[in-house]
């Protein structure tokens, strides 16, 4: 069943077409992948499906629902969440604190039931905490709750900005450049993550450029190159595609 489907995006900034009529779908429970040579338009696909820029043509359909462009967080009520190619935590919170960020985006609290000294808020907020504590468990990072989240070395910080993002429950996780900056043993220990974060029924749409991560935990994989896609299918037909060796290796005759 498909719980993601994209219907003929197309992106152009000033004349040049980032994204051109890109079309696919995502099955529920699923890894899926977003590959291309730099340039291709992967990263700019991803805004165009999390609401955070607005497609010239094309759709996007989650569960059944057309989305509205421009709209990130309606994105993230409906159940997607994300994280981003470059590192984006609030300064001066704890990595706990961040990680409640993207929790408290499915309370019932709004800004002036907080300020308020009402039980039920004051519950809310403990049970927003412990389910915080919880997501960092299950990442194993509980020993870094208090420890300021911009202080923390590049791959913990990864690793914090991945808990916000389980934290608001998303039936679909978008992962832009997951493993950029990690080292072997750390992209090694992402894909366990990923295929356990999998397990529990999310499902997982990435944009990656480390092959061996990509092609050892995706189902299926699609291709952009130049913001078009190429190619789509599962790994061994991708590594085997000649469209797909052209990208990335350019035409021996030409």
């Amino acid at each position: 069943m498909s719980l993601l489907n994209i219907q003929g995006l197309s992106k152009t900034f000033g004349g040049l077409c980032a994204v051109d009529d890109v079309g696919f779908e995502v099955a529920e429970g699923a890894i899926k992948a977003v590959i291309g040579p730099n340039g291709a338009g992967k990263t700019t696909l991803f805004n165009l499906i999390f609401g955070s820029a607005t497609p010239d043509g094309g759709s996007v359909i989650f569960a059944g629902a057309r989305l509205t462009a421009g709209c990130p967080h309606r994105q993230v009520a409906a159940g997607m969440a994300r994280t981003f190619q470059h590192i984006r935590l609030f300064p001066q919170m704890s990595a706990l604190e961040n990680v409640m960020v993207g929790r408290h985006t499915r309370s019932r609290a709004g800004f002036l039931a907080s300020l308020l000294p009402m039980p039920w808020t004051w519950r809310e907020e403990r049970e927003i905490r412990a389910e915080a504590l919880a997501v960092l468990e299950f990442l194993g990072i509980t020993k870094l709750a208090e420890s300021d989240a911009t202080h923390l070395a590049y791959g913990e910080q990864r690793a914090v900005e991945l808990g916000r993002a389980l934290a608001s429950k998303p039936r679909l996780l978008l992962l832009d450049e997951p493993a950029a900056g990690l080292n072997m043993r750390e992209t090694v220990e992402l894909g366990k993550l990923i295929r356990r974060i999998r397990d529990t029924g999310v499902t997982v749409l990435l944009v990656e450029h480390d092959m061996g991560l990509v092609m050892g935990i995706s189902d299926e994989i699609v291709v952009l190159c130049q913001g078009q896609k190429i190619a789509e299918g599962q790994p061994l037909a991708i590594q085997k595609n000649p469209e797909v060796v052209r990208a990335y290796l350019g035409d021996e005759d030409a």
